[in-house]
């Protein structure tokens, strides 16, 4: 009788404790840095906008646009995922002259959580 009252006094400091400490699992893909860097002042126009996150991304559900401050689009339209780095989403740009410039991101981490966002940078 006294060893099954041990057994259950250990087994409910063993749930209390690991429910003290849980695990962290954000289930989201966050942007760890992207290049241009957010906020940048550049004084060359890119080739590409890329933005790594930190965890991997499912490619049919992300995209990303980079747009001038008014409206049009600045991007060559091939956003995509690489296919070498699940993390990486990037898309390409034709020489943009001086100004300002938003990048505006969605993507969905392969446990299918999505999140979005947008930054922007200027070419000097």
């Amino acid at each position: 009788m006294r060893l099954l009252n041990l057994k259950t006094v250990v087994a409910v400091f063993s749930v209390a404790l690991l429910s003290a400490f849980p695990e962290t699992s954000w289930g989201h893909a966050f942007p760890d840095h992207a290049d241009p860097k957010v906020g940048s002042i550049v004084s060359a126009a890119p080739t590409r906008v890329r933005i790594w996150f930190d965890s991997e991304l499912e490619p049919a559900f992300s995209t990303i646009m980079v747009h001038a401050a008014d409206g049009w689009m600045a991007d060559k339209g091939d956003g995509r995922v690489n296919p070498n780095d699940a993390t990486l989403l990037e898309i390409s740009l034709p020489p943009l002259p001086v100004g300002v410039y938003r990048v505006i991101w969605s993507v969905v981490a392969r446990d299918g959580h999505r999140t979005s966002g947008d930054y922007t940078f200027s070419i000097k």
